[in-house]
């Protein structure tokens, strides 16, 4: 038995709120229209969606405190926000993924919004899916910790060794098969990702993308859904988490676009941050670390990546 706090009405509350944040978003995007995303604009929407996280956490909080006194109030609203700074991390590298991606299919600016909005509708309802799935299977057989908790050691190792390489997606599966077995067109067409009917279908260059930035973000979920499961085993704080990290995608993507080549070192910090979590899994029923101190932990090990690669930029440390 899956146990929770969450109950009728913070499942309506947090799904209520996550369907206004969704409509606002899309109201005002349609308004602006196709154009090109500008930092500041990106870096106001990625302050919007942070301070809806904050402020939701802060109202589960009092709900909490009122119902269950001040001691659980303070565990969940710690383990909300190390959930979500941790899917928040891990989000960056689906970040430069999306980026190759876009580069890789010469996908126009004005273009990208509408892609990244699809591909986060997409990952909202597969997560879902995903942790569900994930805490009902925990529910019944503990020792999938000890498996989640081995799949991230191996998971952070590879990311390490692989820190610094860009992918080749000329050399990906998926992208392979769909270029070679669906039926498209070699040039875009506005907003369409399909022309004509039935057999005579052909998919332009934009279904192609939204298809992979899904598929990207279900295997990069694969790896972030067990990271948060080593810090709660509920389903609610693992799913608000998960999609409060996930709205500010977009945002965020905009917002380091240009920005990849300054945090270069990011990747061993997350790769670090895997191995922290993956090893306080394996450990769990010899040593519980508190929250508090993962949520130090992530944060420090974070911080400090991202200022070692402030410090010395890519081409200094290359020479």
């Amino acid at each position: 038995m899956m146990e929770t706090i969450g109950n009728v009405w913070l499942w309506a509350g947090f799904s209520g709120l996550v369907l206004l944040a969704l409509v606002a978003d899309l109201l005002l995007m349609r308004h602006g229209g196709a154009h090109k995303v500008t930092f500041r604009e990106a870096a106001w929407w990625s302050l919007g969606w942070v301070a809806l996280a904050l402020l939701f956490n802060l109202a589960l909080w009092w709900y909490v405190g009122q119902s269950a006194g001040p001691e659980e109030a303070r565990r969940i609203g710690l383990e909300f926000l190390t959930g979500y700074l941790v899917e928040k991390a891990l989000a960056v590298d689906n970040i430069f993924v999306f980026l190759m991606l876009m580069t890789y299919f010469a996908v126009p600016e004005q273009l990208r919004q509408r892609v990244l909005v699809i591909g986060i509708l997409l990952a909202i309802v597969l997560r879902a899916i995903l942790i569900f799935a994930g805490a009902a299977l925990l529910a019944q057989f503990h020792w999938l910790l000890y498996v989640f908790g081995a799949f991230l050691l191996l998971t952070g190792a590879k990311m390490w060794s692989a820190a610094g390489e860009e992918p080749d997606l000329g050399k990906n599966p998926v992208l392979r098969w769909m270029t070679t077995h669906v039926p498209f067109v070699r040039r875009y067409h506005g907003n369409a990702m399909w022309l004509g009917h039935g057999s005579r279908r052909r998919f332009t260059p934009l279904f192609i993308v939204v298809v992979m930035i899904g598929i990207t973000d279900v295997i990069f979920a694969v790896d972030s859904i067990p990271a948060i499961f080593a810090i709660t085993l509920d389903p609610f704080i693992v799913l608000t988490s998960n999609v409060f990290a996930v709205l500010g995608l977009r945002a965020m993507f905009f917002l380091l676009a240009g920005m990849a080549e300054r945090f270069h070192l990011l990747p061993y910090g997350l790769a670090v941050v895997l191995v922290f979590i993956g090893a306080k899994m394996l450990l769990v029923d010899l040593y519980k670390i508190p929250v508090l101190w993962s949520l130090g932990a992530v944060g420090t090990i974070l911080a400090t990546t991202i200022a070692l690669s402030l410090a010395r930029p890519a081409r200094a440390a290359a020479d």
